[in-house]
């Protein structure tokens, strides 16, 4: 299970072991960067915040799928600058992204599937789509 969870994109040409490494180092240094600022309640500029989350999610989706372990972990960044900045409609398409692996990775009755079912219940619910909120809350 853990090499899906490193899952590396299926291309004709794929990446090579160096561009992995380099990839793997530069994904733990931005997801670190974001872990950090969260923690001393520090946000970036709230303009510039999810464009960096996109552009790093971009540089590594050329390298990663977005199974891939790190991908997910940004992605769970990304949905969190989203709630942080009330941009619902964005934080709903990242867990909308992030459920299906997070099933797959994740025992069914995990805190990290359960949490994420809760928030996208919660976002449905927010986004005034009760039948698709009741059903994630349901899960």
């Amino acid at each position: 299970q853990d090499k899906e969870k490193l899952e590396i994109c299926k291309l004709n040409d794929p990446p090579s072991a160096e561009t992995v490494k380099d990839m793997i180092k530069y994904a733990r240094n931005v997801i670190e960067e974001f872990r950090r600022a969260k923690h001393y309640k520090y946000i970036l500029c709230l303009t510039l915040t999810p464009l960096i989350c996109e552009l790093s999610l971009d540089k590594m989706g050329a390298v990663f799928e977005d199974s891939n372990v790190y991908m997910l972990h940004m992605m769970y960044q990304a949905m969190g600058v989203c709630l942080y900045v009330q941009d619902w409609e964005g934080a709903l398409c990242y867990g909308q992204k992030i459920i299906k692996p997070y099933s797959k990775h994740y025992p069914s009755y995990s805190l990290n599937v359960a949490s994420m079912w809760l928030k996208l219940g919660r976002l449905y619910m927010a986004l005034n789509n009760r039948t698709a909120g009741v059903k994630a809350l349901k899960r």
